[in-house]
């Protein structure tokens, strides 16, 4: 890594050693897998697949009584173990998740929350992998390895304040890599305009969520008056007026549902643990893990 591009240590905006930093991420997966065992990682359970004729050996509680009765003959219904859903994590790691006006920021906030979910899929069976959003090569294929999981949280603990978003690239480098339908939960500011094309062409193959971070600093106005600008670490130019927020969250996030992706802000001045949890535990009842 050249000099020009300094990699800091998250412990600047986390003051939890390693340890403490484990304790945390354990603690929230706890906080996170409670009541969510529907889903969101497809959990334990199993699907009818077809109903066969009675062999000697076959449980009595299996029996098909409407098919039997149909058919005279008395038949079992088959089942399978539902195939275990693969989790991809993409964790923003841009310049924008690093600063803030909170003692912890985005980023910092992002990377517990993606070891507390990582945790919460593992302690379900569902492998878990990792895509870094910004110019660093942070790429780990799914695992159930909870060590591998420790390590790619220790290698995220590392940031840079002059990386920028790659969060729309990332995706569409996953539509090609993610073979069976995945639950793909993005972790970001959400400062690359073409992240919303992305994610809703990515949600029409996988089931898809974005956990959009946010400071309070972003809502300030950008000024008065309309003008051309361009985002600093995308280059990509947009229009403006001085009544808009830097972005407007709201209806960034209603173009995110109608495309099928599931979106819920945390900001990072209050608590939002209880919240994040609610919303795991809606996916549950909605099924929508299980699609």
């Amino acid at each position: 890594m050249s000099a020009r591009r300094p990699t800091r240590e998250l412990e600047a905006h986390d003051p939890l050693d390693e340890r403490q930093f484990q304790l945390a991420v354990r603690r929230l997966a706890d906080s996170l897998g409670h009541g969510t065992d529907a889903s969101p990682f497809l959990g334990s359970g199993v699907d009818y697949v077809q109903s066969r004729p009675y062999q000697p050996g076959d449980p009595v509680k299996s029996i098909d009584w409407r098919v039997t009765a149909r058919s005279g003959r008395v038949h079992v219904k088959e089942y399978q173990a539902p195939k275990r859903m693969p989790v991809w994590l993409l964790v923003d790691t841009s310049a924008s998740m690093c600063v803030g006006s909170e003692r912890l920021t985005k980023y910092a906030w992002a990377v517990q929350v993606a070891g507390g979910l990582a945790l919460a899929a593992l302690a379900r069976v569902s492998p878990v992998g990792l895509m870094g959003c910004g110019e660093r090569e942070l790429d780990a294929r799914p695992t159930l390895s909870r060590t591998r999981v420790y390590l790619w949280l220790h290698a995220l603990r590392h940031f840079r304040t002059d990386e920028q978003t790659r969060l729309s690239l990332r995706v569409r480098e996953l539509a090609g890599v993610a073979g069976n339908r995945s639950l793909v939960i993005v972790l970001s500011d959400l400062h690359d305009p073409g992240a919303l094309t992305a994610l809703k062409s990515l949600a029409q193959e996988h089931d898809v969520v974005v956990l959009q971070f946010w400071d309070p600093a972003e809502a300030g106005r950008t000024g008065g008056g309309i003008f051309r600008a361009s985002e600093a670490e995308t280059g990509e130019g947009f229009v403006s007026h001085g009544r808009s927020a830097w972005l407007d969250r709201e209806a960034f996030g209603q173009e995110l549902r109608r495309g099928a992706v599931d979106h819920l802000v945390l900001a990072v001045d209050e608590p939002f643990v209880g919240k994040l949890r609610g919303f795991l535990a809606r996916r549950g009842l909605l099924g929508r893990g299980a699609r």
